[in-house]
């Protein structure tokens, strides 16, 4: 038996500490072709946006450039955030220090430190849905075009 539905200003907390707490995110994207790719990326959320690194010639890091837009997961099929976001592609050096540095601190991971060509992705989203079982189906939308509904 599934448990009572929560509300959606219990989903919008829940989802927004995930983002705060989580480390990785499935980021799932395409290429011009609708070839889709779908990997594991290392995040940080800074309120507003997420940002993630990826080399820069990597399925991923073509497909976000070429697209600017990506499709994201965390958690999983029991307790799942989908979100939908515009993607800003960004050269390492473009990203103020400060925000690289917390980067690697909460993810353990520096792609400035690497002799392969990165680049950062900072992923607004434009909507997010979430929900545990069938029971929270209804409502589960709790951002659309960039604005919180709840």
């Amino acid at each position: 038996m599934s448990a009572q539905p929560r509300s959606r200003a219990r989903r919008r907390r829940d989802t927004e500490h995930r983002l705060t707490h989580d480390i990785d995110v499935w980021v799932a994207s395409a290429s011009a072709d609708g070839a889709p790719h779908l990997v594991p990326l290392s995040f940080d959320w800074d309120g507003e946006a997420l940002l993630a690194a990826t080399p820069a010639e990597s399925p991923t890091g073509r497909n976000l450039a070429a697209t600017r837009t990506a499709r994201l997961a965390l958690g999983h099929t029991r307790d799942v955030v989908m979100m939908e976001g515009d993607v800003e592609v960004l050269d390492l050096d473009a990203v103020p220090l400060q925000r690289g540095d917390r980067f690697a601190t909460r993810t353990g991971f520096d792609p400035r430190s690497l002799s392969t060509p990165y680049r950062w992705f900072r992923i607004t989203p434009r909507r997010i849905q979430a929900w545990r079982e069938e029971n929270e189906l209804a409502g589960r939308e709790l951002m659309r075009d960039g604005r919180w509904l709840v």
